[in-house]
Protein backbone atom coordinates (compact mmCIF):
# COMPACT_ATOMS: atom_id res chain seq x y z
CA UNK A 1 0.00 0.00 0.00
CA UNK A 2 0.93 3.67 -0.11
CA UNK A 3 1.88 5.50 3.07
CA UNK A 4 1.48 9.28 2.86
CA UNK A 5 3.97 10.43 5.49
CA UNK A 6 4.30 13.87 7.07
CA UNK A 7 7.94 14.67 7.76
CA UNK A 8 9.44 17.26 10.15
CA UNK A 9 9.34 20.90 9.06
CA UNK A 10 12.47 21.57 11.08
CA UNK A 11 13.00 19.63 14.30
CA UNK A 12 13.77 16.02 13.38
CA UNK A 13 12.41 14.81 16.72
CA UNK A 14 8.92 15.51 15.34
CA UNK A 15 9.05 12.42 13.13
CA UNK A 16 6.52 10.00 14.61
CA UNK A 17 7.15 6.32 15.46
CA UNK A 18 4.56 5.35 12.82
CA UNK A 19 6.46 7.35 10.20
CA UNK A 20 9.71 5.65 11.18
CA UNK A 21 8.13 2.22 10.78
CA UNK A 22 6.76 3.19 7.37
CA UNK A 23 10.19 4.31 6.19
CA UNK A 24 11.80 1.13 7.51
CA UNK A 25 9.32 -1.11 5.70
CA UNK A 26 9.29 0.83 2.42
CA UNK A 27 10.54 -0.84 -0.74
CA UNK A 28 10.19 2.46 -2.59
CA UNK A 29 10.16 6.08 -1.42
CA UNK A 30 8.70 8.77 -3.66
CA UNK A 31 10.05 12.06 -2.29
CA UNK A 32 10.47 15.64 -3.37
CA UNK A 33 14.27 15.70 -3.02
CA UNK A 34 16.10 12.38 -2.62
CA UNK A 35 19.06 14.13 -0.96
CA UNK A 36 16.88 15.68 1.77
CA UNK A 37 15.06 12.42 2.42
CA UNK A 38 18.31 10.45 2.48
CA UNK A 39 19.61 12.84 5.15
CA UNK A 40 16.47 12.13 7.19
CA UNK A 41 16.88 8.36 6.82
CA UNK A 42 20.57 8.57 7.69
CA UNK A 43 19.78 10.52 10.86
CA UNK A 44 17.55 7.67 12.04
CA UNK A 45 19.86 4.90 10.82
CA UNK A 46 17.42 3.59 8.20
CA UNK A 47 19.00 1.73 5.26
CA UNK A 48 18.35 3.40 1.92
CA UNK A 49 15.67 1.71 -0.18
CA UNK A 50 14.89 2.52 -3.81
CA UNK A 51 14.07 6.23 -4.09
CA UNK A 52 12.59 8.38 -6.84
CA UNK A 53 12.32 12.15 -6.98
CA UNK A 54 8.59 12.89 -7.24
CA UNK A 55 8.32 16.63 -7.80
CA UNK A 56 6.57 19.30 -9.77
CA UNK A 57 7.35 18.65 -13.40
CA UNK A 58 7.46 14.85 -13.30
CA UNK A 59 4.42 13.98 -11.15
CA UNK A 60 2.24 13.10 -14.11
CA UNK A 61 4.91 10.94 -15.72
CA UNK A 62 5.77 8.97 -12.57
CA UNK A 63 2.32 8.54 -11.04
CA UNK A 64 1.32 5.50 -13.08
CA UNK A 65 4.70 3.83 -12.45
CA UNK A 66 4.35 4.26 -8.69
CA UNK A 67 0.72 3.08 -8.69
CA UNK A 68 1.81 -0.01 -10.61
CA UNK A 69 4.49 -0.69 -7.99
CA UNK A 70 1.88 -0.55 -5.21
CA UNK A 71 -0.48 -2.80 -7.15
CA UNK A 72 2.46 -5.18 -7.59
CA UNK A 73 2.72 -5.57 -3.82
CA UNK A 74 5.33 -2.99 -2.86
CA UNK A 75 5.18 -0.86 0.26
CA UNK A 76 5.61 2.72 -0.94
CA UNK A 77 6.16 5.92 1.08
CA UNK A 78 5.22 9.31 -0.31
CA UNK A 79 6.84 12.29 1.42
CA UNK A 80 7.96 15.84 0.75
CA UNK A 81 10.91 17.84 2.10
CA UNK A 82 8.83 18.87 5.12
CA UNK A 83 5.24 18.68 6.28
CA UNK A 84 2.50 16.86 4.40
CA UNK A 85 2.98 15.80 0.78
CA UNK A 86 0.22 17.24 -1.37
CA UNK A 87 -0.19 20.38 0.78
CA UNK A 88 1.63 23.08 -1.22
CA UNK A 89 4.05 20.28 -2.11
CA UNK A 90 4.07 17.46 -4.67
CA UNK A 91 1.84 14.46 -3.97
CA UNK A 92 -1.73 15.28 -4.92
CA UNK A 93 -1.62 13.45 -8.26
CA UNK A 94 -0.46 10.19 -6.69
CA UNK A 95 -2.98 10.35 -3.84
CA UNK A 96 -5.76 11.15 -6.30
CA UNK A 97 -4.76 8.29 -8.59
CA UNK A 98 -4.81 5.81 -5.69
CA UNK A 99 -8.24 7.04 -4.57
CA UNK A 100 -9.66 6.70 -8.08
CA UNK A 101 -8.26 3.19 -8.55
CA UNK A 102 -9.12 1.98 -5.05
CA UNK A 103 -5.44 1.42 -4.34
CA UNK A 104 -5.06 1.29 -0.53
CA UNK A 105 -3.28 4.14 1.21
CA UNK A 106 -3.09 5.71 4.63
CA UNK A 107 -1.97 9.09 5.94
CA UNK A 108 0.56 9.13 8.76
CA UNK A 109 0.21 12.50 10.51
CA UNK A 110 2.96 14.73 11.73
CA UNK A 111 4.24 18.30 11.69
CA UNK A 112 2.46 20.93 9.60
CA UNK A 113 3.62 24.52 9.21
CA UNK A 114 -0.02 25.58 8.83
CA UNK A 115 -1.11 24.43 12.28
CA UNK A 116 2.13 25.47 13.97
CA UNK A 117 1.90 28.96 12.45
CA UNK A 118 -1.75 29.34 13.43
CA UNK A 119 -1.15 28.44 17.06
CA UNK A 120 2.09 30.43 17.26
CA UNK A 121 0.40 33.56 15.87
CA UNK A 122 -1.88 33.97 18.87
CA UNK A 123 -4.80 34.75 16.53
CA UNK A 124 -8.22 33.13 16.47
CA UNK A 125 -8.25 29.38 15.87
CA UNK A 126 -12.04 28.92 15.69
CA UNK A 127 -11.93 28.90 11.87
CA UNK A 128 -9.12 29.43 9.40
CA UNK A 129 -8.30 29.18 5.73
CA UNK A 130 -4.96 28.09 4.29
CA UNK A 131 -4.34 29.39 0.77
CA UNK A 132 -0.87 28.19 -0.10
CA UNK A 133 1.39 30.69 -1.87
CA UNK A 134 -0.04 34.02 -3.08
CA UNK A 135 0.23 34.85 -6.78
CA UNK A 136 2.86 37.27 -8.02
CA UNK A 137 2.07 40.65 -9.50
CA UNK A 138 0.47 43.64 -7.73
CA UNK A 139 -2.97 43.20 -9.28
CA UNK A 140 -3.11 39.45 -8.86
CA UNK A 141 -2.14 39.47 -5.19
CA UNK A 142 -4.60 42.24 -4.35
CA UNK A 143 -7.41 40.29 -6.01
CA UNK A 144 -6.25 37.21 -4.13
CA UNK A 145 -6.54 38.96 -0.76
CA UNK A 146 -9.84 40.58 -1.77
CA UNK A 147 -11.47 37.14 -1.94
CA UNK A 148 -11.13 36.90 1.86
CA UNK A 149 -11.54 40.57 2.76
CA UNK A 150 -15.00 40.18 4.31
CA UNK A 151 -14.46 36.73 5.83
CA UNK A 152 -14.02 36.31 9.58
CA UNK A 153 -11.70 33.33 9.35
CA UNK A 154 -8.00 33.64 10.07
CA UNK A 155 -5.98 33.58 6.85
CA UNK A 156 -2.75 31.60 6.51
CA UNK A 157 -0.37 31.56 3.57
CA UNK A 158 3.21 30.67 2.74
CA UNK A 159 5.54 33.16 1.12
CA UNK A 160 9.00 33.37 -0.39
CA UNK A 161 11.50 35.07 1.94
CA UNK A 162 12.15 37.56 -0.88
CA UNK A 163 8.54 38.77 -1.06
CA UNK A 164 7.44 39.10 2.57
CA UNK A 165 7.42 42.89 2.64
CA UNK A 166 5.49 43.22 -0.62
CA UNK A 167 2.92 40.66 0.48
CA UNK A 168 2.35 42.34 3.84
CA UNK A 169 1.91 45.69 2.09
CA UNK A 170 -0.64 44.23 -0.32
CA UNK A 171 -2.52 42.66 2.59
CA UNK A 172 -2.56 45.99 4.41
CA UNK A 173 -3.95 47.84 1.40
CA UNK A 174 -6.72 45.31 0.81
CA UNK A 175 -7.60 44.06 4.29
CA UNK A 176 -6.88 47.09 6.44
CA UNK A 177 -4.60 47.33 9.45
CA UNK A 178 -5.34 43.99 11.10
CA UNK A 179 -3.36 41.93 13.55
CA UNK A 180 -0.99 39.48 11.90
CA UNK A 181 2.09 37.37 12.47
CA UNK A 182 5.10 36.50 10.36
CA UNK A 183 6.49 33.08 11.29
CA UNK A 184 9.99 32.23 10.09
CA UNK A 185 11.79 28.88 10.28
CA UNK A 186 9.17 27.27 12.51
CA UNK A 187 10.46 24.50 14.85
CA UNK A 188 14.03 25.16 13.70
CA UNK A 189 16.97 26.48 15.70
CA UNK A 190 16.49 30.05 14.46
CA UNK A 191 12.71 30.18 14.71
CA UNK A 192 11.39 33.76 14.80
CA UNK A 193 7.84 35.07 15.14
CA UNK A 194 6.93 38.71 14.59
CA UNK A 195 3.46 39.69 15.83
CA UNK A 196 1.72 43.05 15.40
CA UNK A 197 -0.45 45.03 13.02
CA UNK A 198 -0.01 44.81 9.27
CA UNK A 199 1.16 48.42 8.95
CA UNK A 200 4.00 47.88 11.42
CA UNK A 201 4.95 44.50 10.00
CA UNK A 202 4.92 45.80 6.41
CA UNK A 203 7.23 48.64 7.44
CA UNK A 204 9.54 46.31 9.37
CA UNK A 205 9.88 43.87 6.46
CA UNK A 206 9.96 46.44 3.63
CA UNK A 207 13.72 46.18 3.09
CA UNK A 208 14.46 43.27 5.41
CA UNK A 209 16.59 40.38 4.22
CA UNK A 210 14.70 37.30 5.33
CA UNK A 211 16.27 33.84 5.41
CA UNK A 212 14.28 30.64 5.73
CA UNK A 213 10.74 29.44 5.21
CA UNK A 214 7.93 31.87 5.97
CA UNK A 215 4.28 31.53 6.96
CA UNK A 216 2.07 34.60 7.29
CA UNK A 217 -1.04 34.57 9.50
CA UNK A 218 -3.60 37.38 9.25
CA UNK A 219 -6.65 37.96 11.44
CA UNK A 220 -10.12 37.76 9.95
CA UNK A 221 -12.61 40.57 9.36
CA UNK A 222 -13.54 41.21 12.97
CA UNK A 223 -13.33 44.70 14.55
CA UNK A 224 -11.47 43.38 17.59
CA UNK A 225 -8.47 42.55 15.39
CA UNK A 226 -8.46 45.90 13.56
CA UNK A 227 -6.33 48.82 14.70
CA UNK A 228 -8.58 51.74 15.62
CA UNK A 229 -7.88 55.40 14.90
CA UNK A 230 -7.23 56.02 18.61
CA UNK A 231 -4.32 53.58 18.56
Amino acid sequence: MLHVVATPIGNLSDLSPRALEAFKSAALIACEDTRRTWQLLTHFGIPRPQMVSYRQGNEERLTETIVAAIEGGKEVVLCSDGGYPGISDPGYRLIRACAQKNVPYDVIPGASAVNVALLTSGLSTSSFTFRGFPPRGPGAIRNWFAEDADKEHTLICYESPFRVGDTLQAALEVLGDREAAVCIELTKLHERVHRGYLADLAAAFKDAKVKGEVAIVIAGANPKFLRTAKE
